[in-house]
């Protein structure tokens, strides 16, 4: 990387050892769709690193973060369980089995969710910032926030000039989903972009204008006062509410249903609740740069779009400066779909599209985009990093080991209770944290060490 240039980062999630499909996402039609089948940890987790791996080869810079430790036995603690841990598992397991799914998710691999991150270009005081989201919809997501929070404090050092903000407070009118309702436009090597901010319910919205069967997730208050805490110019930033259809049919966050990568936004005409006050917000922020490709409904039904997850594909610039659709494989397997991105090649605003088998993930209702946290940096910031976070061929192999010698290859609800399972994910974790070089980050660990 040359001296003054500035990337967009992908920083994935591994996904981890305690992957399962429990259904606990209301709204998350995959999620409710396969709860209580069989999960492969490993598949998953080897499955998720390969994904990193075809970034990596199409020359984008790509970062790891880790998985939160799992079981949660804090959590069914502050639940009313008691005793050792193997008795909190068990007490659990009988008296309250969502809870102990609960605290058992692993779906902090999704790392859309963990933040809203903006570059330094953008906020006045020339710094980039970090606010974990506070996931208040659902008891396994908001657990994740100070654990989190953590993590990134620890890849992207306060030291080393990044800010990190402390989430919004937790408050029913509050929720905030992170960076799967948040798009930057804007060419990583220029000095300012524009910040979309999409949210699914404000103070004062009417009753028959919100979604009739599932609950929007993120909030306008929260949107706006990421904005704030970012120091982001307000005329360089675009806010938009969520169509109540696209939440009906499955659109829990804004990445199911449009996605957008420097000039571009690829979206379905569902998507927004004003589609035309949006469009034309977005020009007048843009100064008219935006190039916004908009799917119909006979190009492409709602219930589809969820289906494949077209719009949670990732768009990327190569380092050979292609502009390429990274999309999960279930987009190579409807014809529609297929068509469509064909037709985009054609047209020239994308030179390739690229397939990537998520199954695991997409299975628990997560695509490629959800995978990841994008993350501007200059090549300044980018070597303040923790460098061993940092994806390469050596780390490549190194985890595809480590996931081989720690992961099962099945996993039940029933197990989930089983002792060994937590001796195991700590065990794992613990060697992980040295892998990537960042200390005792977890809970266990410090304990341990008093």
């Amino acid at each position: 990387m040359t001296a003054g240039t500035t990337r967009e980062w992908n920083f994935d999630g591994l996904i981890g050892p305690t992957h399962f499909f429990a259904g606990l996402g209301p709204g998350n039609l995959a999620s409710q769709r396969h709860r209580g089948q069989v999960s492969d940890p490993r598949a998953a987790a080897l499955q998720g690193l390969a994904k990193m791996r075809q970034l990596h080869a199409l020359g984008v810079p790509q970062g790891v973060l880790p998985p939160h430790p799992r079981p949660n036995v804090d959590l069914l603690r502050r639940m009313g369980f008691d005793g050792e841990d193997a008795s909190v598992l068990s007490q659990a397991r009988r008296h309250s089995p969502r809870l102990l799914s609960a605290a058992c998710s692993a779906s902090s691999m999704w790392t859309a969710n963990a933040a809203t991150v903006c570059p330094s270009a953008d906020a006045t005081d020339g710094k980039v910032h970090f606010t974990p989201a506070n996931l208040i919809s659902s008891l396994h997501r908001a657990s994740e926030t100070s654990l989190t929070g953590d993590i990134l404090r620890s890849v992207f050092p306060a030291s080393r000039g990044f800010v990190h903000h402390q989430p919004i407070p937790a408050a029913a009118d509050a929720g905030d989903e992170g960076a799967a309702n948040h798009t930057r436009f804007g060419d990583p090597s220029e000095s300012a972009g524009v910040h979309f901010f999409v949210y699914g319910t404000e103070v004062g919205v009417a009753a028959d204008q919100l979604p009739r069967h599932f609950s929007p997730r993120q909030s306008r208050v929260a949107s706006e006062s990421v904005v704030r805490l970012h120091e982001l110019d307000p005329r360089r930033v675009v806010l938009a509410r969520q169509h109540p259809a696209a939440i009906d049919a499955g659109v829990f966050h804004n990445d199911v249903i449009a996605v957008g990568h420097r000039w571009t936004l690829l979206c379905h005409q569902q998507a927004f609740a004003d589609r035309r006050f949006v469009h034309d917000a977005l020009r007048r922020a843009t100064d008219g740069r935006i190039r916004i490709v908009e799917v119909t409904d006979e190009q492409l039904s709602l219930a589809d779009a969820v289906t494949t997850y077209l719009f949670n594909s990732q768009i990327v610039t190569s380092g050979e400066d292609r502009t390429v659709l990274v999309a999960p494989r279930e987009c190579g397997e409807h014809d529609g779909v297929w068509a469509l991105t064909q037709r985009w090649v054609m047209d020239g605003w994308l030179d390739a599209v690229e397939l990537v088998d998520v199954r695991e993930s997409m299975a628990n209702g997560g695509g490629p985009a959800c995978l990841r946290l994008r993350v501007v940096l200059t090549a300044d910031e980018a070597s303040a990093i923790t460098p061993g976070v940092v994806f390469d061929e050596s780390l490549d192999a190194q985890l595809i080991a480590w996931i081989e010698r720690h992961y099962r290859e099945t996993l039940t609800a029933e197990e989930m209770a089983d002792p060994s399972l937590l001796h195991e994910c700590h065990t794992a974790l613990d060697e992980l944290t040295g892998l990537l070089g960042l200390g005792s980050i977890y809970p266990f660990q410090r304990t341990r060490a008093v």
